[in-house]
């Protein structure tokens, strides 16, 4: 009568022959004992609904959007989709899984949002180098898994090489050490891949724009190439191609094809001036789940 029909609890006490306050205290059990489920939906519900329905038809994936308006700074954009991508990270984790996780500041900012979640016989694997010309980033890098690992009483498996090689024919030659080798068989071993996407302009700067991985001749290159941003310190065009872009000869991370042999994959983008590289990245087919916030989703549907 109350819900369904609309009527008063006056006109229901009258019909049933009780007081108004006993009407109040059916209504109230009813509640507590799950009779009755009250939903609220935020206003903009439903327009991140159509933005997700979007972005996941045209780019073939699952895609997250996430509700951090214009009016939200970049900051809170970024911890905003770092926050809804682990939780959606927490459950795909099953026992005995490997899990690949590229470094930079969204996966960064994701793991500060993980919660304990032990999984028994749970590897993590560092699927590119962190080393810069400075000798810097192993540390960095080694913070963030182990933080992860520790949440998740998993196992580590670092990467000790450089982002990139000064030389292609040096990383060709380590590639075919033992050490490396080892690590490169665990990266083969993912079900699970997590990773940002990397923007040379972003509001937020990419960990690898900002920390002494490129030189200025390195960025006069990438744009001589048309290099739009990366992911996993791999380059890509805005058309999404990356194997004739010569820095890629001398980077660490694996390459679009061999991230897509991985079952499911987890790209998180926050803040507009990452559509295009997203965009990039979304058509080199290295996604299966996409977390992004909703300014960003607008951008990217609206390039052309």
């Amino acid at each position: 009568m109350y819900y369904d029909e609309g009527r008063t609890m006056e006109a229901i006490a009258q019909q049933l022959e009780v007081s108004r306050s006993t009407v109040s205290r059916m209504l109230r059990d009813a509640r507590e004992e799950g009779l009755v489920e009250i939903t609220l939906r935020p206003p903009g519900a439903y327009r991140l609904r159509e933005l997700r329905r979007r972005v996941s038809e045209r780019f073939g994936l699952q895609a997250h959007v996430v509700g951090a308006g214009p009016e939200a700074g970049e900051r809170a954009r970024l911890q905003a989709v770092a926050a809804a991508g682990a939780e959606l990270l927490q459950g795909m984790l099953v026992p005995d899984m490997t899990v690949g996780v590229a470094w930079g500041t969204t996966t960064s900012a994701l793991v500060g949002h993980l919660r304990p979640s032990p999984t028994p016989g749970l590897r993590i694997v560092q699927l590119n180098g962190a080393i810069n010309t400075e000798g810097s980033g192993l540390t960095y890098v080694s913070t963030v898994l182990a933080k992860a690992a520790s949440l998740w009483d998993a196992t580590v498996h670092h990467f000790p090489v450089p982002a990139f090689f000064d030389y292609a024919s040096t990383r060709d030659a380590m590639w075919k050490e033992r050490s490396v080798q080892r690590v490169l068989e665990v990266q083969r071993q993912c079900t699970l891949a997590v990773f940002g996407v990397g923007a040379f302009d972003a509001e937020v700067p990419s960990h690898v724009y900002t920390n002494n991985y490129l030189s200025d001749a390195n960025r006069r290159e990438l744009e001589r190439d048309g290099a739009v941003g990366d992911v996993c310190t791999v380059f890509l065009r805005a058309d999404g191609s990356w194997r004739d872009v010569a820095m890629n000869a001398r980077s660490t991370g694996p390459q679009p094809t061999q991230l897509a042999r991985i079952p499911r994959r987890l790209l998180l983008a926050a803040g507009p001036r990452k559509a295009v590289p997203l965009r990039a990245a979304l058509r080199a087919g290295v996604a299966t789940d996409l977390v992004v916030d909703e300014v960003t989703a607008t951008s990217l549907l609206a390039l052309r």
